[in-house]
């Protein structure tokens, strides 16, 4: 049978439970997720020679990792082509391409000229828009492991100072694409052992963010808080803790960023999207897969993953709900990493949209539990990866993209060692 063959008999199969798999398919065209630059080259950026810090760690040494701002454009630009759907690029601060300003100015100083390379090359390509981070990591001005946090002043000074230009940039990229652009704050501050005081550093950082979040675009800026449970050498207390940023978003009426590798090992972000949806216009999600801890292992098409695409399918938030990955893995080949990630993403998002999500909460509305069961399994043995095949058919792309990959290696990455 070829693929439109399978692709006729899946629609069959689905229009069963009254699911429309064309307007999945043109659902999921919709959707944007914003594709991370620091898979290419294990987060080190282009503003800072210094070892990567900060609680984060790359882990393995495959050829081919990206050197400079011309090789990491060029593997985007490779995996971008492998990417089904509607694209972002999310960057880091830390990309900064400084041109005559290296050397001169810190962090404190970025403006928009120095990202005019990177905006060039998303119009390029096609994307949707820019995500922003500030780059509150990696940096000499971290000192004794804080930041926004810091007892001293100066330091302190220092990243408000990172965070307002980043502001600034972001409101300049969203004009630039006539989308508002999400800023995501996250900070690598904690400590090591038991703290003497966790009272007086989070009233610091409270500080901090309240004056990088003075006169800020609204219009075209979502800023963002993202918390974590710990991180290396922070494992006994994180100032920038869950209760403290989503008490914190609430107050300020900004944007809660749910990363799935932040939290403890039996809690879901899967379960706080519903949750926060009662309560929030917009959600950011950072999209990564942690192992044991936030190990940041490319996301591939597992039960959390689908669970995530599921609740913000079925609840109508696909315009609510920001998506964005976050991953990094030198083990193996980075292209083939960054591509794997952003297709389970979609992968998921479209099982999600061929859900009878209506029958699903009928049966759980009128207590029909073995119903619900019934559903929920039948689903499960469902055609996808027909459909699957069929929308990848539609963008000229198909399922198995590995020797793409490897070709791209042979005659590309492995040049570089």
């Amino acid at each position: 049978m070829d693929n439109n063959a399978r692709y006729l008999s899946a629609k069959k199969s689905y229009a069963e439970l009254n699911i429309d798999t064309e307007k999945a398919i043109e659902k999921l065209l919709e959707i944007p997720v914003s594709i991370h630059c620091w898979q290419g080259d294990d987060v080190i950026g282009f503003d800072n020679d210094s070892a990567l810090s900060g609680g984060i760690q790359t882990t393995g040494n495959y050829m081919g990792k990206a050197r400079n701002k011309e090789e990491l454009f060029a593997d985007i630009k490779k995996a971008l082509s492998l990417m089904p759907g509607k694209k972002r690029l999310n960057l880091h601060a830390s990309y900064a391409i400084l041109g005559d300003d290296a050397g001169k100015i810190d962090r404190d100083k970025y403006s928009i000229k120095h990202f005019k390379e990177w905006i060039d090359f998303a119009k390029e390509e096609g994307l949707d828009g820019i995500d922003f981070n500030p780059t509150f990591f990696a940096h000499p001005m971290v000192k004794d492991g804080l930041t926004l946090s810091s007892p001293d002043k100066t330091t302190r000074e220092f990243w408000i100072e990172h965070g307002k230009r980043s502001m600034e940039i972001a409101s300049e990229l969203g004009k630039v694409f006539n989308k508002p652009c999400l800023v995501n704050i996250w900070i690598p501050d904690g400590y090591k052992d038991v703290p003497a005081d966790r009272l007086s550093p989070r009233l610091r950082l409270k500080d901090s963010l309240d004056k990088i979040l003075e006169n800020y675009d609204k219009k075209w800026v979502i800023p963002a808080v993202e918390s974590k449970v710990f991180g290396i050498g922070v494992e006994s207390y994180t100032v920038g803790s869950n209760e403290f940023y989503q008490n914190y978003a609430s107050q300020k009426g900004i944007c809660c960023l749910l990363d799935n590798g932040h939290y403890h090992p039996t809690e879901t972000v899967s379960d706080k999207i519903p949750s926060l949806l009662a309560f929030y216009d917009k959600i950011a999600l950072h999209v990564t897969r942690s192992v044991r801890w936030d190990s940041d292992h490319v996301v591939i098409f597992e039960d959390e993953l689908k669970e995530i695409a599921k609740e913000i399918v079925r609840n109508d938030a696909t315009e609510k709900v920001m998506i964005g990955l976050d991953y990094f893995d030198a083990s193996i080949n980075r292209i083939y990493a960054w591509v794997t990630g952003q297709r389970s993403m979609q992968k998921a998002l479209l099982y999600a949209l061929l859900i009878p999500n209506g029958l699903l909460k009928e049966a759980q509305d009128k207590g029909d539990f073995t119903l619900l069961m019934h559903l929920n399994e039948k689903i499960k043995t469902l055609p996808l990866f027909d459909v699957w095949d069929e929308y990848l058919a539609r963008l000229g792309l198909r399922d198995d993209f590995y020797k793409d990959v490897k070709d791209y290696e042979k005659t590309v990455l492995a040049k570089r060692n």
